[in-house]
């Protein structure tokens, strides 16, 4: 016999205990004690960014951990999350609302996200306070670190580029954060790094930059660079770039030397691609007694038939090649564009070699010497080595950890525009991965009662 609901909720008083409801195995529960410990001392941080006068605002650990359930749960614009804050049960528990307080205006999450979370640079403090938590539960090794960069779609229009002398910096419309932070980015750039203004900007998002990384479709977008602790996939740093190549390779100094500055962890290998392979950087990580265990980035190879590089030997003592007709090749010692020395022979030599045919077309042949080429030369001894081959293979923690943040946090475009935007939103999604890897190794689920009862 089909049943029939019988209830017609007219019910007056209901005895609902809020903590009840909530599933032992549920996310959140398991994270809360964490984030409790972690936003212990939040209004401390936050209080010399309020006002003495005035009514009393908001409670920021309520905003903060509204944002914990929005990045969780990939719910990241402020409207949507205030709404379901104010249905799901769960989310009320981990936010200590009552089923009676009334859940924050989502302009509030706006002012304070420009204004006193930005200005404390309280993102980034509660980031550090999460490593500082997975590091005490033996969640962080410090032997081996890897890193990695993804591209994030910039909320800006890919269709309405322009070349950076055709926008009116001065129009109403272009008087925004993000506008207004790139102009000073500007103005503090450094003279000495005679850096040109990419040829395509976005009028909205300026700090973005044109890319067609990863084979997707060409774009505006920022590079999200995780650094982690191969050991758990523990996210140690996180920084924001423009989507360049360039930028995002810059950012591995910053990541390290911020690591072993706040941490105290220098790690005794670093796991990259070959995007991270330049001399410049293989050098920097040797200067610093890191093992580098990333690809060599090569020249392009002669695919014409014609003799390769490596047919050319160094002699470090007398500082010159040997072609393969044993003659020399030598340099003048003028560094070009900052990283290479040419070696050139003697041109009658060359126009007379019985070889010439096999190594050039040109008048004489030119080998070209990065002036790290001996941390480069290191850097391929490692590579067939069992510890490269483990590197690698923990390599893929990191390209993991990007993955599971565009699928099951649903973060693959910006909410947030400019530079400190990107900053503020890389930063809470690393805050909730790290929570969510702490809360599992840290939780055991409760004791089945039926098997207590047997036993």
């Amino acid at each position: 016999m089909m049943g029939r609901q019988a209830g017609d909720q007219s019910q007056l008083f209901y005895l609902f205990n809020l903590e009840e409801r909530i599933p032992a195995r549920h996310r959140l529960r398991r994270i809360n004690p964490i984030a409790s410990r972690v936003l212990g001392d939040l209004r401390g941080k936050l209080q010399p960014f309020y006002s003495e006068i005035g009514r009393p605002s908001i409670d920021p650990e309520l905003m903060m951990r509204m944002l914990m359930v929005g990045y969780c749960y990939g719910i990241r614009f402020e409207r949507k999350l205030c709404e379901e804050v104010e249905l799901n049960l769960a989310y009320r528990w981990f936010c200590r609302l009552g089923l009676d307080d009334k859940v924050p205006d989502h302009s509030t999450f706006s002012v304070n996200r420009h204004g006193r979370f930005r200005d404390s640079d309280i993102f980034r403090q509660l980031f550090e306070a999460v490593v500082k938590a997975c590091m005490d539960a033996g969640l962080v090794k410090g032997e081996g670190f890897a890193i990695d960069a993804s591209v994030m779609e910039a909320d800006a229009s890919r269709y309405h580029g322009q070349a950076p002398g055709e926008i009116d910096w001065s129009a109403p419309e272009r008087q925004t954060r993000a506008v207004a932070e790139f102009l000073s980015g500007l103005d503090d750039e450094d003279p000495n790094e005679d850096r040109k203004l990419p040829k395509v900007i976005s009028p909205t998002d300026p700090c973005s930059a044109w890319t067609a990384k990863a084979n997707k479709r060409v774009q505006f977008g920022y590079g999200l660079n995780y650094m982690i602790d191969v050991e758990h996939a523990v996210i140690v740093d996180v920084e924001a770039t423009p989507a360049r190549t360039y930028d995002e390779v810059a950012a591995t100094r910053t990541m390290l030397d911020r690591t072993e500055k706040v941490f105290g962890a220098k790690p005794e290998r670093l796991a990259a691609d070959t995007a991270y392979g330049t001399g410049k950087m293989l050098a920097w990580l040797l200067d610093k007694g890191i093992i580098p265990h990333i690809p060599v980035w090569e020249r392009y190879q002669r695919t014409d038939g014609m003799f390769p590089c490596t047919d050319f030997t160094y002699d470090a003592e007398r500082d010159i090649y040997l072609c393969p007709n044993g003659k020399a090749l030598r340099t003048s010692g003028t560094i070009h564009d900052g990283r290479v020395r040419n070696y050139l022979p003697r041109a009658r030599e060359c126009r007379v070699c019985n070889l010439k045919e096999r190594c050039t077309r040109a008048p004489f042949r030119k080998i070209v010497r990065d002036i790290n080429e001996d941390a480069r030369d290191y850097a391929r001894s490692l590579k067939r080595t069992p510890e490269f081959e483990q590197s690698r293979n923990e390599r893929k923690k990191v390209e993991m950890r990007f993955a599971h943040l565009k699928i099951n946090h649903r973060f693959a475009r910006m909410r947030l525009r400019g530079l400190t935007g990107a900053r503020d939103e890389f930063h809470l999604a690393a805050i909730v991965q790290n929570l969510k890897t702490l809360a599992n190794h840290a939780w055991h689920p409760p004791p089945d009662k039926e098997a207590a009862c047997a036993v």
